[in-house]
């Protein structure tokens, strides 16, 4: 994909609303679908003091340093290498996790690697992997194939199939977001990720059924709750469809965004992270201030390392990347 035009300091400052929109809309998410949360203030309208990292977050965080870390130039066994330097040496995930990165990790401890650490893995068609996929949006500014690639190098660690596509899909759309593509561009840079023989590919032609239907946003936002359900636990297949559902009916609006999937419920803090860095990697509005001083040190809830990191430190570092290894004009 071309540039459009973007100058380094404005792509700069889109890749750091990215990284904290993720932060913030991972925050926002939990809350939204936490019970007590809710009798106590109904919808969520704002971040609320409360509001913290999830693994969400951390693991984004997670993949971003391994990036940095390789210059971009990074490897199965890099990635490999840097959980085990990272989280494996300090301790191990802490509670918050998903199931495939407790699997990955058990399974590098044991010796066993990339794509095996992701194939012979419980649950690798989760949305763990396509949470952490932002960072390779950014580095492979404009270029949403390969930004796709990279991504897939970094899910292979703990995920397989629709968990992989997942996050090229999430991967290529902010590398096109980023570049100034609108939100049409954006949802089909995602879709071409999507293999139409597999079930996240037949889940998001639901979503073109839902959106193309003459019902109410009201009426297709609850079916997209309703109607990509699946018994039990949250998979891609629901989760990431229904972040391009959201993302459309928002129209790319982040303040819409937020509302739309904070309250979503289930799985809202991906949800929501997702949404909210789709819409902050292809605009130029402000995000509240405030808001990005709340999230931009996790909190180590999941992963002890993160909590020295900095989300807006982290994508201004990646967006240097990105300059350096494609030259943005």
């Amino acid at each position: 994909m071309k540039n459009k035009g973007l100058d380094n300091e404005r792509f700069t400052r889109r890749a750091i609303a990215a990284m904290a929109a993720l932060g913030i809309g991972d925050a926002a998410g939990d809350l939204g679908r936490d019970s007590e949360v809710r009798l106590q203030y109904g919808m969520i309208v704002n971040l609320l003091p409360s509001g913290k990292s999830t693994d969400d977050t951390e693991f984004t965080v997670l993949s971003a340093r391994c990036l940095l870390d390789a210059e971009g130039e990074i490897t199965a066994h890099s990635v490999a290498q840097g959980w085990k330097d990272l989280v494996l040496s300090d301790g191990g995930a802490k509670k918050r996790g998903g199931m495939p990165l407790y699997g990955a990790l058990w399974n590098l401890s044991q010796g066993i690697e990339p794509p095996l650490s992701g194939i012979d893995n419980a649950f690798n068609n989760d949305d763990g992997a396509a949470m952490r996929a932002i960072p390779f949006g950014i580095v492979a500014y404009g270029n949403p194939i390969e930004a796709a690639r990279l991504s897939a190098i970094d899910a292979s660690v703990s995920h397989d199939r629709d968990g992989v596509w997942a996050a090229q899909a999430i991967a290529a759309s902010v590398s096109v977001a980023l570049a100034g593509g609108d939100v049409n561009a954006v949802y089909q840079a995602g879709i071409d990720q999507m293999p139409q023989d597999s079930w996240l590919g037949r889940r998001m032609k639901l979503v073109e059924e839902i959106l193309g239907s003459e019902k109410s946003e009201m009426e297709k936002f609850e079916a997209l709750h309703t109607r990509l359900w699946t018994p039990k636990h949250s998979t891609a297949p629901e989760a990431i469809p229904q972040v391009y559902g959201i993302y459309r009916l928002c129209g790319g609006d982040f303040m819409k965004g937020f509302l739309l999937s904070a309250n979503f419920g289930r799985d809202a803090d991906t949800i929501c992270a997702l949404t909210l860095a789709l819409c902050a990697a292809g605009s130029d509005d402000a995000i509240p201030q405030n808001w990005i001083e709340q999230v931009r040190k996790p909190s180590g809830v999941c992963l002890s390392f993160a909590a020295k990191e900095d989300m807006v430190d982290l994508g201004t570092k990646l967006a240097e990347l990105a300059i350096r290894r494609a030259g943005v004009k």
